[in-house]
């Protein structure tokens, strides 16, 4: 019985733990872009470090406000101003800039359109409350707090952040060791001429690269392997002994030529190997000595598939990411008619627009076939049909899941 893609990726989420924890470095912030820290990060200081104003303005008193709405003119506070010695006679206003330090004893500061100046002062035209446009020390980042949480895949935001508190270094996971290879007589190496009518290019290996130089792994290239079982075998024992993950593309469908199952059955341990999901079915995980073990199918989307659906949430959870946000999904209309047959769910590839009464809506790309590499080429989304579900008519609802980071 083939197991649903949930039951499929619940085990491979539950294999993490079999495999060795991961080891720390310490790493410059501007190498750290998608790393995953491997400690709490705890801010050294407070941000803003003072009170300081959110605008171009004038610093009052709401006491002398009460007395009078005109205030002479006392002085002038800039960003980068020392205030400590700072002498602000009662019933005067001071002239404050963005980021200036404000005095202890100001109330407010108010921004310079609600004032009018003369020679007699500044005339207040509004009324001004306590705090306002004033931003209070820690107001952003407290001293001691944490900053980051130990499990966080680093953001331009978030370095952004430490870089405003002076951290130049950061504790994070080391980079997740994956082996990968090719399986097949047929296959050639890209840039090389096609040996016959039969030859392919190896397409799938290039594509696993970038995948995962995208998610930060460090590659191990074992190249295309022929189709001779002892040599799939060898070359399965040199992956497992030098990386974490072994990923390898072809060979574990049931043809007679289909050599990577049967070593694996040899070697290690088969957790499942075919799936309910289209495309996508002989899919194989497992394990070979101490490192996990995903076969992927040799057709391109296929591969394509069941890397982002299982491979890529598997390497963030071995990576160290604790706080794997969800894919965005929600229901729309389908705007095509699509295809489809019960007993297996259904990742279509669809592009979801905004259509002429402004209303979200999904198309599909055209042929779906597991062979059809341009129907990834225009979509932005998977449209996904559940396994029990048939042909969908133009109109119906139907969940979509936008594309993540990785396909973009």
């Amino acid at each position: 019985m083939l197991l649903t893609f949930q039951q499929a990726k619940q085990q491979v989420l539950q294999s993490v733990s079999t495999i060795k924890s991961l080891t720390h470095e310490k790493i410059g912030l501007f190498d750290a872009l998608d790393r995953i820290t491997a400690e709490n990060v705890i801010s050294p200081m407070n941000v803003p470090q003072f009170d300081n104003s959110a605008m171009d303005g004038y610093a009052v008193r709401l006491a002398d406000l009460k007395q009078s709405t005109l205030l002479p003119l006392a002085g002038a506070i800039f960003a980068g101003d020392d205030i400590s010695n700072l002498h602000w006679p009662q019933g005067t206003c001071l002239r404050i800039m963005t980021g200036a330090p404000v005095p202890n004893d100001a109330d407010a500061v108010v921004m310079q359109e609600q004032t009018e100046k003369s020679d007699l002062g500044i005339t207040f035209l509004s009324n001004v409350k306590a705090g306002d446009n004033i931003r209070r020390i820690g107001e952003d980042v407290k001293k001691g707090a944490i900053t980051v949480k130990k499990g966080t895949k680093l953001t331009i935001p978030t370095l952004s952040t430490l870089a405003t508190l002076g951290i130049s270094d950061l504790v994070v996971f080391k980079k997740l060791k994956v082996a990968i290879l090719s399986t097949g007589d047929e296959l050639t190496p890209i840039g090389e001429p096609l040996s016959g009518n039969g030859a392919i290019y190896d397409s799938n290996r290039f594509t696993l690269k970038l995948l995962l130089s995208k998610l930060n792994c460090e590659i191990v290239d074992l190249g295309i392997i022929v189709d001779d079982p002892n040599q799939i075998k060898q070359a399965l024992i040199s992956a497992s002994n030098q990386a974490d993950l072994v990923i390898t593309s072809g060979g574990v469908s049931v043809g007679d030529a289909d050599y990577t199952k049967t070593a694996l059955e040899e070697l290690g341990t088969i957790n499942f190997w075919k799936m309910a999901i289209k495309p996508g079915k002989p899919f194989a995980f497992g394990k070979i000595g101490n490192a996990l073990f995903c076969g992927l199918p040799g057709n391109p989307v296929s591969t394509l598939v069941t890397f982002y659906q299982l491979v890529q949430p598997l390497i963030l959870a071995l990576s160290g990411l604790e706080d794997s946000s969800k894919d965005l999904s929600f229901k729309v209309k389908t705007a095509t008619n699509l295809k489809k047959s019960i007993g297996r769910l259904d990742f279509q590839r669809g592009m979801l627009q905004i259509n002429a009464q402004g209303e979200l809506e999904v198309s599909t790309t055209g042929a779906q076939g597991s062979h059809i590499t341009q129907s990834f080429n225009q979509a932005n989304c998977f449209i996904v049909l559940e396994q029990e579900r048939g042909n969908v008519a133009k109109g119906e609802l139907v969940t979509v899941e936008l594309f993540n980071a990785l396909l973009k």
